[in-house]
C-alpha cells in the first residue's frame, strides 16, 4: 500500500508593502511522504514571497517537469515557475524556455553552497532566471512551528518577510544570489 501524503493548512493574513498585496488566504499544502518538513515550510515561505491569489502548488516531489509553485495566465501560459531546492541545470532551462520568470528559492547550507558554484555560470545566462538562498537557522525555525493546521501572519516589507505564528516571531531576509544585486 502506497503511503499518502500528510495534508497541512494554512490560514494566512498577508501584508506584502512591497507589491502592494493584501488579504487573507486558506493555503492547503499536501506533504509528499518523502519531502521533510523543512522543504515543505520553503515552499509555504515561496508561496508567501511570490503572493497572488492564482500562484498554485504543483503536483509535488512524484512529478518530473513541474515547478513546486506556478502562475498560470488565463491563456494557460506559464507567468511566473518556482522551484524549491537544488534543481538540475538543465531543467532549469529548460523552465525558463517554459516561463516567463523562474525562481528557485535554494536552501541546504554547504549544498547549496556547492550548488551555486558549480551552477553560477551557466544558470547567468538565463536572462528570466532569479535565485534566493534562505538561511539554514531560519528554515530549522520555521521547522519548529510547522504544524498540520497552522495560523501565519506574514509582513514584507523593504525585502524583509517577518512571520507571526502563535509560538514564534520570525525574519526572514532571503539572500539574492542571481541577478547580483546592484552595489
Amino acid at each position: 500500500m502506497a503511503l499518502r501524503a500528510t495534508v497541512y493548512r494554512c490560514e494566512l493574513s498577508l501584508s506584502d508593502v512591497d507589491r502592494g498585496i493584501y488579504g487573507d488566504f486558506a493555503l492547503t499544502l499536501a506533504r509528499h511522504p518523502s519531502e521533510t518538513e523543512e522543504r515543505l515550510m520553503a515552499r509555504l515561505l515561496a508561496w508567501i514571497l511570490f503572493a497572488d491569489p492564482a500562484l498554485s502548488f504543483g503536483k509535488g516531489l512524484s512529478t518530473e517537469g513541474e515547478p513546486d509553485l506556478w502562475l498560470r495566465d488565463p491563456t494557460g501560459a506559464i507567468e511566473l515557475w518556482i522551484d524549491v531546492g537544488l534543481p538540475d541545470e538543465r531543467e532549469l532551462r529548460k523552465a525558463c524556455g517554459r516561463a516567463r520568470q523562474v525562481v528557485v528559492l535554494a536552501y541546504g547550507g554547504r549544498k547549496a553552497q556547492q550548488w551555486w558554484a558549480q551552477s553560477r555560470a551557466a544558470l547567468a545566462r538565463q536572462d528570466n532566471l532569479r535565485v534566493l538562498a534562505l538561511d539554514d537557522a531560519v528554515l530549522a525555525r520555521l521547522q519548529e512551528v510547522a504544524a498540520r493546521s497552522m495560523q501565519v501572519t506574514a509582513t514584507i516589507q523593504d525585502g524583509h518577510l517577518w512571520l507571526a505564528t502563535p509560538a514564534a516571531a520570525i525574519e526572514v531576509v532571503p539572500q539574492q544570489w542571481l541577478p547580483q544585486p546592484s552595489s
